[in-house]
């Protein structure tokens, strides 16, 4: 089957498998005489074996452990007991570290008026850092900016409302 079947079969995009073979995941695919991938029912079954573990929140590297296990008939089951184990740990440090922003969050939510006037107790916690809860966990680069400010203000961008200390 061609890529776009094995897609549809398991789950998982094309753009996906694509980077799947690259990082090793799953072998590369056999290819036709046109050029095209060629999958067969092990391949969609390795795929859906991935997507699972992905809709569980393993990383690809974890992932890349569960399949060599997976793929070993003389594995102990201790061995896949305690990565999914280990999962559950980080699993369960994310939910504390997201319980503790949405806290953050309603704290400040309830504080703000949310009227007309300019006053803001969510700007002024996230410019002070009051009641915003920092975590140790490693934080990925930010993905979004500002990219534009509301029509209302006139403040050109690179002023900073607070003053020096």
């Amino acid at each position: 089957m061609n890529i776009g079947q094995a897609s549809r079969a398991s789950g998982v995009s094309a753009k996906m498998i694509r980077y799947y073979e690259q990082t090793g995941l799953i072998p590369r695919a056999a290819r036709r005489d046109s050029g095209y991938r060629d999958y067969d029912k092990s391949d969609v079954h390795r795929l859906r074996f991935i997507r699972r573990a992905r809709d569980l929140g393993f990383t690809v590297e974890q992932i890349g452990d569960l399949l060599m296990l997976w793929s070993d008939r003389e594995r102990s089951s201790a061995d896949v007991k305690s990565l999914a184990l280990g999962h559950v740990e980080r699993l369960r440090a994310k939910q504390v570290e997201l319980e503790q922003m949405i806290d953050t969050l309603e704290t400040l939510v309830r504080d703000c008026h949310g009227d007309a006037r300019p006053d803001c107790p969510i700007i002024e916690g996230l410019a002070e850092g009051e009641g915003i809860h920092c975590s140790t966990v490693t934080r990925e680069a930010p993905r979004f900016g500002v990219t534009s400010r509301p029509a209302s203000r006139k403040k050109p961008l690179g002023i900073s409302p607070l003053k020096p200390g």
